[in-house]
């Protein structure tokens, strides 16, 4: 509920038509919403990207592909994707909203299921990655997780295909393994690659677990467990628990086998042996299983024969003949060792608690022992080493953690914890506070100053020195970056260093060619007002003077003036010194706004003297131009394609 209440998506409307109401869930690659779609009046799940993943062009290029593929897979055992949108930062998914739980809460709930029971639930499941398969999509995520359970039952598996767009963008930057390292196949671990045979091994994978309630392979790290997926078979179910057949152990063992060829070539197949062994298994099949369970765990006492307790198991495991040959014997001499060893019992006992009580007395007596200060958590590491050392105890100084609830330098605990009792000159080890938890640094590129500082402090955050350095993107007075860098985590103890753009650096143009001079100004999207006057000690057609002057900071949109040479000219404007009347068409560099926002990339372009024609899917960032760069007539149209 805190956690609802605190994300700042919730009670926002995307794109005009979703309203988020909830968050409930939230994963590596995105976070899952019940939303409302205020058009069609109907509930429905948002599935927000992760703004590291929606900032990712590749990552989103793929995420529309795979989304499309997604959504085109109708089958009632599978969850619908109705729409993929982007509303400024946030790329979303609009999928059907299934409310229940997932396969992973029931098996938390019962441990493990019946081999009959767990078939059944194979089954949908089977058919949905059935489905995907005949289409030509692979899930590459198949796992509990992604398996949902309505509140009548029916089975629904989620995010089919959405996991490829995420390993691909990682792999190519990190060549990191991708995915839930316990359902990966061998060969997505060797090379990444995976097809609908990698689907049917990690769904051999899931059957051994709902069949045994473990993983087959386990280990200290996910790469241990990777290693086990190449280098070791999945053990047959019935080697972890009673009560599975032969032919079950053939249906994990065979889909989870190394070489893909000897696997079910996809869902379909691997569905079609699970329903032959499912029908051949009698219908009250869990409930004998259960019985068998519960009759070899079951334990009795074979009663204190000769001075011991003999513990055996139920059924065949008792000695033969116990109850005939042993029986008839108990009571008797039941009551002789009784009555023998109830006298002992009595005065150990009183010994036992004779030493207790001794040791006690001298405990609260001695002098030997004393107290760690119980106000020694919080006191500068100076004053309780000499806290400590003043009271006769040896300190030792840990390796610095962070603390939320104490300052840096302050102590964050110790070793006993205060208020213990110690020996006299005994070691107590203390550990430093080095500040508050870090946290991620919040993006403020763009902001102006204020803001910014603003913003760090509502993340709690100090704001520190701010800088100034000239920029190309970044207007004038905005901000350009922040150190660290946003999405560092950083301690909240510590400044953040603000760096603030002063602009485009206003170029020196006095003694240049005035068209020349003018269209460097436009091409850095500045408003270019030329003004004339007669100079005969200097060249016709150059720069006179400018304002502002060389070097001082200047942003896409700004004003500048710049005082051009009148040319000698006869009869009018026609015949000038310089051989003027009838130029060609005039042409004038074309910036690239590539990457720019449509809005600036308009202002520039139209500054600069061209006209603008936009085009594309979407979005508010500039992802293709033509022409993209060399010169173009003045007055000529710039096209810009847009996309997410």
């Amino acid at each position: 509920m805190d956690a609802t209440v605190a994300d700042p998506l919730v009670g926002q409307v995307l794109d005009g038509r979703y309203r988020i109401e909830s968050r409930i869930a939230r994963g590596g690659m995105a976070t899952v919403y019940v939303a409302r779609d205020i058009r069609l009046d109907r509930e429905i799940a948002l599935k927000v990207m992760h703004s590291h993943l929606a900032a990712d062009d590749d990552f989103v290029r793929r995420f529309i592909g795979e989304a499309k593929a997604a959504a085109a897979l109708s089958h009632p055992n599978v969850v619908a994707v109705y729409d993929q949108r982007t509303d400024g930062e946030h790329v979303f998914l609009v999928m059907e909203y299934v409310p229940g739980r997932t396969l992973r809460d029931l098996l938390d709930e019962r441990g493990r299921l019946g081999p009959r029971e767990a078939l059944e639930i194979m089954q949908p499941v089977l058919a949905a990655l059935g489905a995907a398969h005949r289409s030509g999509l692979v899930h590459r995520d198949v796992k509990p997780e992604n398996v949902l359970i309505t509140d009548d039952g029916q089975i629904k598996v989620a995010d089919f295909g959405l996991a490829r767009a995420e390993s691909a963008s990682k792999m190519t930057k990190t060549g990191l393994i991708i995915g839930t390292v316990g359902y990966l196949a061998p060969e997505q671990v060797l090379s990444g690659n995976a097809d609908v045979r990698s689907d049917v091994y990690a769904a051999g994978v899931m059957l051994f677990e709902l069949l045994t309630g473990v993983l087959p392979h386990r280990g200290d790290s996910p790469l241990a467990v990777a290693y086990k997926h190449v280098n070791e078979t999945v053990p047959a179910p019935s080697t972890a628990v009673p009560g599975s057949t032969p032919e079950i152990d053939l249906l994990v063992t065979r889909a989870t086998s190394h070489d893909p060829a000897q696997r079910p070539q996809d869902a379909n197949q691997f569905l079609a042996a699970t329903a032959e062994v499912h029908g051949g298994l009698p219908r009250d099949f869990d409930q004998r299983v259960a019985a068998a369970s519960r009759n070899q765990t079951a334990v009795f006492e074979a009663g204190p024969l000769d001075g011991h307790t003999a513990v055996y198991g139920a059924g065949p495991t008792a000695p033969p003949g116990y109850e005939t040959q042993y029986a008839p014997q108990r009571t008797a001499t039941d009551r002789a060792i009784g009555a023998i060893t109830g006298k002992y019992v009595l005065i150990a006992i009183g010994a036992v608690a004779a030493v207790i009580l001794g040791w006690a007395v001298w405990y609260q007596v001695s002098g030997q022992y004393d107290h760690v200060p119980d106000k020694i958590i919080g006191m500068e590491l100076k004053d309780a080493r000499q806290r400590l050392q003043d009271d006769g105890l040896q300190v030792r100084v840990a390796s610095a953690v962070y603390s939320d609830q104490v300052k840096k330098g302050q102590v964050a605990k110790s070793n006993p914890p205060a208020g213990a009792r110690v020996s006299s000159g005994a070691v107590v080890t203390l550990t430093p506070s080095k500040g508050r938890t870090p946290r991620k640094v919040p993006d403020v590129e763009g902001k102006s100053l204020s803001e910014a500082q603003q913003i760090l402090k509502d993340k709690g955050f100090t704001p520190g020195d701010v800088q100034k350095a000239p920029s190309v993107t970044v207007s004038k007075d905005e901000v350009i970056r922040t150190d660290p860098a946003a999405g560092e985590r950083h301690s909240p103890d510590q400044p953040v260093a603000i760096v603030v753009s002063t602009g485009m650096s206003m170029p020196s143009l006095v003694g240049r060619n005035a068209d020349q001079a003018e269209n460097q100004l436009r091409s850095m999207g500045l408003k270019v007002n030329v003004e004339k006057q007669k100079d005969g000690g200097k060249p016709p057609g150059t720069v006179l003077s400018q304002s502002p002057d060389p070097g001082t900071g200047v942003s896409g949109g700004d004003e500048v003036t710049i005082v051009v040479n009148k040319k000698d000219c006869l009869f009018g404007d026609f015949f000038c010194r310089d051989g003027g009347g009838g130029d060609d068409e005039e042409k004038i560099p074309v910036p690239d706004m590539t990457g720019r926002t449509v809005d600036e990339a308009r202002q520039a372009l139209e500054n600069s003297g061209f006209k603008v024609n936009v085009t594309g899917i979407g979005g508010n960032i500039v992802r293709f131009q033509q022409p993209s760069s060399g010169e173009a007539p003045r007055g000529s149209t710039i096209t810009l394609v847009r996309a997410p």
